[in-house]
């Protein structure tokens, strides 16, 4: 006689396996719909709502890289996926959050501006796509990260939600978007977050550090949110102009000393 029951009871580990694997994908459609939302709270003038969205966005999106790896789920469509929806979440969104929140008043130049945003970031993605298998170095990014590029934007536009309405003040945030984009696109280097070192095996320094940034975001988090985005971006962009600095001819020393051939005759 055949116990349905015990079959069932059978089956469970497939059907949990298969509701595991399921997870990944999940945390990418709900960074879609993050990006989604985003955007429609954009349209709707609540600034702040859109920008926080971003950010639930950027999180929601390192969990599905966390559960993918954990449980042995990788896949070329959730690869995918992934990368469309990024495009909405680090690409649309934050360029019709820009353009709704302060580059309106300058007409087509905001708009054109949005446009070459979500442009350098589907660019940056599909070069991620091509590259990032066959990169031997994963402590590096070539070229800005796309949520790093969005947390620009999203963490400007949380630190002063009110918007910008003078189209000589809006001008001030062209710089906002086009720069991410422009740094989406270059080939200068930035450290992953997820690969950095800090030691903190080592030291309880680091553990300090950790908790003091953690406490300004939580007493602080629009000042604190917007000081880290920035931070980020700039250190990058000191490391790169310091190295070509140091790779100049001459910068190592004085050049070596040549014998007058004359002087020895």
């Amino acid at each position: 006689m055949i116990n349905p029951l015990a079959r069932r009871r059978d089956d469970r580990p497939d059907r949990f396996r298969r509701g595991v694997y399921l997870l990944p994908s999940m945390m990418t459609v709900s960074n879609l719909l993050c990006g989604y939302a985003s955007v429609v709270y954009s349209t709707r003038g609540d600034f702040d709502t859109a920008a926080v969205l971003i950010g639930i966005a950027m999180v929601v999106d390192t969990l599905d890289g966390f559960f993918a790896r954990l449980t042995h789920s990788q896949s070329a469509f959730g690869a995918e996926l992934d990368s469309l929806a990024d495009v909405v979440s680090f690409g649309v969104a934050p360029a019709i959050l820009a353009f709704t929140w302060g580059l309106w008043p300058l007409g087509r130049f905001g708009w054109a501006a949005g446009f070459v945003y979500v442009t350098a970031a589907a660019m940056r993605l599909a070069r991620f796509n091509i590259q990032g298998m066959a990169a031997t170095d994963k402590r590096y990014f070539a070229g800005l990260p796309s949520p790093a590029a969005a947390s620009v934007t999203a963490s400007t536009v949380f630190l002063y939600p009110w918007g910008l309405q003078d189209p000589r003040i809006a001008a001030l945030a062209l710089p906002m978007v086009l720069v991410p984009g422009l740094l989406m696109v270059s080939t200068i280097r930035f450290r992953s977050v997820k690969a950095i070192d800090v030691g903190w095996r080592r030291s309880p320094v680091v553990l300090l550090i950790g908790a003091a940034v953690i406490a300004a975001i939580a007493s602080h988090p629009r000042i604190a949110l917007a000081a880290l985005s920035y931070t980020y971006v700039s250190a990058a962009l000191f490391l790169f102009v310091y190295g070509r600095i140091r790779r100049r001819p001459g910068a190592d020393g004085p050049p070596p000393a040549t014998v007058d051939k004359a002087s020895q005759a």
